[in-house]
């Protein structure tokens, strides 16, 4: 494994992990309701659903490329799409009047659980994410990888969840998230906007005619 390669898992799993999403909204105000401790007990538990969702984006993206380089790209392009769709959407998002969900504050560890299994949008999140920073190394993935690439994600959302821990809880922080949350969210929208061009960028020409 090119010590590129590594990175990209590793930044693919950060950025999966730490992106403003319905997850990290959900940290913040258990966390600022209910102490560091229970937002940490939501994360541990939420987690699993990360884990369980980019190892299945990981097995779908390396048997696309073990079954050819054609379904490589249609994933590729797919995921290009959905991303850049989500960056639009939060470049053009509006500020919201209601507040962050506060969260349960007994068994925030089960609460987590489910709330990350359950998420709907998590796969092709994971699937886009992953396809959009691996494009350029397709050529690399093959099934004796994937033990690795899973470990390696699983490390990248540690390390975001551990920045998230080492901030939840205080009220200053979530004051501070929620004054500035609609310019965070943009932000994020353009960040997704780059990684669907450049994931369109390594996908398209490989659909195209060959004319020589």
């Amino acid at each position: 494994m090119t010590p590129s390669l590594l990175m990209a898992v590793l930044a693919s799993g950060f950025i999966y992990g730490i992106t403003p999403g319905p997850g990290v909204l959900a940290v913040f105000g258990i966390g600022a309701a209910h102490g560091r401790r229970a937002g940490a007990g939501f994360l541990c538990g939420h987690l699993l659903g990360d884990v369980v969702w980019c190892s299945t984006a990981l097995i779908a993206i390396v048997g696309a490329r073990e079954i050819g380089s054609t379904a490589f790209d249609v994933l590729g392009v797919l995921s290009g799409l959905y991303l850049f769709w989500l960056g639009w959407r939060a470049v053009r998002a509006r500020r919201s009047s209601a507040d962050a969900p506060q969260g349960p504050a007994r068994q925030p560890f089960w609460h987590g659980i489910v709330f990350g299994l359950t998420n709907p949008k998590a796969y092709p999140v994971a699937v886009a994410t992953f396809t959009a920073l691996l494009s350029s190394r397709a050529e690399l993935l093959n099934w004796s990888m994937l033990p690795g690439l899973i470990a390696l994600s699983f490390v990248g959302g540690l390390l975001a969840y551990a920045i998230l821990i080492g901030v939840v809880g205080a009220r200053r922080v979530r004051s501070l998230y929620q004054r500035h949350e609609l310019a965070i969210t943009r932000l994020c929208g353009v960040m997704f906007i780059g990684f669907a061009i450049n994931a369109l960028v390594h996908a398209l020409p490989g659909l195209m005619p060959n004319k020589a």
